[in-house]
């Protein structure tokens, strides 16, 4: 006798009953995004109004684009964009010193010595952003910085680098560089372990050399970490850190230093214009939300991945 074909509800009921104790191990994120990430979303409304407190966000009156059309049209608009376009940018030509990193402690064989690079490398990541940019002013300091003594000691003059507007991009990546280069080359470590020995045993055998195993062997098999990676720093790619922004910023770097997050911070928190912040800030996301689908589709008809 022929078994009548399940519906999808069926089906789902079905596997949900085999399954359950993994949803439940699965609720308590699903109810973190959907709290914390989702229902926030309902205040999103206040960039189209001219929010007022004591009215509420439904009692606020409507107003449009009008806050949007404001940001476009001031003077600042183009110094922020290029502020904070020039330094993603910065940071992301260096996206491949992670995967640099991790292939050269691949290559290690002494496994001492390899144990305290990893160690050296990591343990910036684990200082705070507090931290990190009280130790970039202290090694700055035109009088007793560590930098500008060592460049006296070689016969140099002091500079006053943090109120540079020119150093400060290089300041900020270079020092987000030192401090996540380890960190982010775990990932990658991660998946150059899955690699098969026998791979090169075998193109030893053919006279591979190392170079050559390192470029058609553990560069494919990273790759689609590599493209994940990529896509998903893509999808942040607007939004530059900051905190340490924030911490190094001052009144005579502004016009390098200054993003669209601060702006956001001090239109919003700082000068109490809560619907114009609202308004830059979800533009910002905006362009993040489009980046990331758009190298997410990219990545899928060239490559075979992607994140959906």
């Amino acid at each position: 006798m022929d078994r009548k074909p399940q519906s999808a509800t069926g089906m789902v009921l079905r596997n949900l009953s085999k399954t359950w104790q993994l949803y439940i191990l699965l609720l308590p994120s699903l109810l973190y995004f959907f709290i914390l990430h989702y229902i926030p979303l309902y205040g999103v409304q206040i960039a189209f109004k001219e929010y007022i407190a004591t009215r509420g966000i439904w009692g606020s009156p409507w107003v449009g684009f009008d806050h949007f059309q404001r940001f476009f049209n001031s003077y600042y608009f183009k110094d922020l964009i290029r502020n904070t376009l020039v330094l993603n940018v910065y940071g992301l030509l260096l996206f491949p010193l992670p995967i640099i990193l991790a292939l050269s402690f691949n290559e290690v064989k002494h496994a001492a010595f390899k144990k305290w690079a990893q160690t050296i490398t990591y343990a910036p990541h684990f200082i705070s952003t507090v931290v990190m940019a009280g130790m970039i002013i202290a090694f700055l300091d035109p009088e007793t910085g560590l930098i500008n003594n060592i460049i006296k000691a070689f016969g140099g003059d002091s500079t006053p680098f943090l109120i540079i507007p020119h150093w400060f991009k290089h300041i900020f990546v270079w020092s987000g560089q030192w401090q996540g280069l380890g960190w982010g080359a775990i990932i990658y470590l991660a998946a150059l372990a899955g690699v098969n020995p026998d791979l090169h045993d075998a193109a030893s055998v053919d006279g591979a050399s190392r170079m050559r195993r390192i470029w058609h062997i553990n560069i494919p098999a990273i790759m689609p970490t590599i493209i994940i990676l990529f896509i998903l720093t893509m999808g942040s790619f607007m939004s530059i850190g900051f905190e340490k922004v924030l911490l190094l910023q001052n009144a005579l770097n502004m016009s390098s230093s200054d993003v669209i997050q601060t702006f956001v911070y001090r239109s919003g928190l700082l000068q109490s214009q809560y619907s114009f912040s609202a308004a830059v800030g979800l533009f910002d996301s905006l362009i993040n939300v489009v980046l990331l689908v758009t190298a997410n589709q990219i990545a899928r008809k060239t490559t075979e991945n992607s994140l959906w």
